[in-house]
């Protein structure tokens, strides 16, 4: 049996909030069959119409009555796209799925979410659009969610088409997850890109191009970011090997910026659905960090919609400070860092490292440009996530770039990327940078009372600096290409290589 009807459904059936994020709940649509179950083959559609006005809910969910026999849900929708004046953000919808056990904010009722990079999906026990998750299609309320991002002056008319399918459902296949940990060389420096993202949300590579991609930059290892899904973790079978490591994780893509759930155990979901002022991201701060991953603020100033991050860095174990080749965004990125790193050394207290992934999604956008360098233990989930946090890292533009950064006290003293050197207060030290892969850039050694030396990178890659823990409380340094105006506005050139601090402190 095939019936389509179209339904209007302005009137809400009520309202409800998450925290204060706003939720409007739809008038729900049912289907023939559901008070007896469907029937044993065929489908059904209903199509429902409306209008959300400018200053809609952050969500709106349109239940959806699943009758027994459905072997599979199918969801399209489409919404206009009136002008705008200039300056003024015009119709932006995302789109998503939650089964019979409910849209609790970080609840188990999640099963897909394609923002606006699909106009369909489907939900079934065998298979699943990318992006969403395979299983059982239970009978009672799932919701449809949608995501007005941004609204119209003129207000945002949609169409929701919902399909169910009848018949004997299939086994839902077990995920096959990446393994925590590659042969490796023990002991070393490793190389990763964790911001990707596939065709499992926004991206247009597939895990096997992205994997393909990966080993052409020289990666180590990498990290799957989808935004707001978990529906990559299963899709990389066959694709690891001794020579990479995949790990799992999650773009968590919220309404006041974006944050990496770097390396959490696989199939876990991190909610998004709250603004900043809501007092939850703390709540799924832990969830990350419980789930064995690092909370890695992404791209705190870049300018898309919903992209500056707003929820402060207390519950932060590193930050993306270069995002993709290198642009303003990132120089503002790094210079604000910078300050938590005067910060920290006046208080003597916890500092944030810094790190860069690609975040690409697709050509010609370049997987691992930039490129996090971890000295790890091991190439391991556990011990990258480990040097990641303890700042034992530095960030690189390619695989060609290669360097060290050492600073030298006496008596043998000495102190790597991340550690700390203890000093007497006017002792000298010596800060040794030999960087190599580089054409015609320059290198600086940045303070806490600013860029304090710079030169030239010489034939040998080597350059020294000497300073007193009096006068400098660390020490980093950065790489940089020359500036695209000749110098003439000021500004220095796009970074190719940048290292995490070394501290100075006076002996005692």
């Amino acid at each position: 049996m095939h019936r389509r009807d179209v339904l209007r459904r302005d009137i809400l059936k009520g309202a409800a909030a998450a925290g204060a994020v706003s939720i409007l709940t739809l008038e729900g649509v049912s289907f023939a069959h559901a008070a007896g179950g469907g029937p044993a083959s065929g489908e059904e559609t209903r199509r429902v119409t409306g209008r959300l006005p400018a200053g809609a809910p952050d969500f709106v969910h349109l239940p959806v009555e699943v009758p027994r026999g459905v072997r599979e849900i199918a969801v399209s929708y489409s919404y206009d796209r009136p002008s705008v004046p200039t300056g003024t953000q015009g119709n932006a919808c995302d789109i998503g799925i939650f089964d019979e056990r409910g849209t609790a904010l970080g609840g188990p009722g999640f099963r897909g979410w394609s923002g606006g990079a699909r106009t369909e999906f489907f939900v079934g026990s065998e298979r699943a659009t990318p992006g969403y998750l395979a299983g059982p299609v239970r009978p009672g309320t799932w919701h449809v969610v949608l995501g007005p991002y941004t609204v119209a002056p003129q207000g945002l008319a949609y169409e929701v088409a919902v399909t169910l399918r009848y018949g004997t459902p299939g086994a839902t296949p077990k995920p096959v997850y990446p393994p925590q940990r590659a042969r490796g060389r023990g002991r070393a420096w490793y190389r990763g890109d964790n911001h990707l993202h596939s065709v499992h949300s926004d991206g247009l590579r597939t895990p096997a191009q992205i994997a393909a991609a990966a080993r052409a930059a020289g990666l180590d290892w990498i990290t799957t970011t989808e935004h707001n899904t978990t529906a990559a973790h299963g899709a990389w079978e066959g694709l690891w090997g001794d020579d990479l490591l995949i790990l799992t994780g999650e773009e968590v893509t919220t309404r006041n910026g974006h944050v990496l759930a770097l390396g959490t155990d696989p199939g876990v979901f991190i909610d998004w659905r709250y603004r900043a002022r809501d007092n939850a991201f703390g709540r799924f701060a832990r969830r990350i960090r419980q789930t064995g991953g690092l909370v890695v603020p992404a791209h705190p100033y870049a300018t898309c919609v919903g992209c500056g991050w707003k929820f402060g860095f207390e519950e932060a174990d590193a930050v993306e400070v270069w995002n993709g080749p290198y642009t303003p965004d990132d120089e503002m990125a790094v210079a604000a860092w910078d300050n938590t790193l005067v910060a920290a050394a006046r208080s003597g207290g916890r500092w944030l490292p810094a790190m860069g992934n690609s975040d690409a999604h697709r050509e010609p956008q370049v997987v691992g440009l930039p490129q996090t360098v971890v000295l790890a233990d091991a190439l391991s989930r556990e011990a990258l996530l480990a040097g990641i946090r303890a700042g034992r890292s530095w960030i690189a533009e390619s695989s060609a770039v290669d360097l060290s950064f050492t600073v030298l006290g006496g008596r043998g003293a000495h102190a790597g990327i991340g550690e700390r050197l203890r000093a007497a207060p006017g002792e000298q030290v010596t800060v040794r940078l030999k960087v190599t892969g580089t054409t015609g850039c320059s290198a600086s050694f940045v303070t806490d009372q600013g860029r304090m030396f710079t030169a030239p990178v010489p034939a040998d890659g080597t350059l020294e600096w000497r300073t007193t823990p009096s006068q400098a409380a660390y020490v980093r340094a950065e790489v940089r290409h020359p500036a695209g105006d000749g110098g003439a506005s000021g500004l220095p050139g796009a970074m190719a290589a940048m290292t995490n601090p070394v501290f100075l402190s006076a002996a005692g």
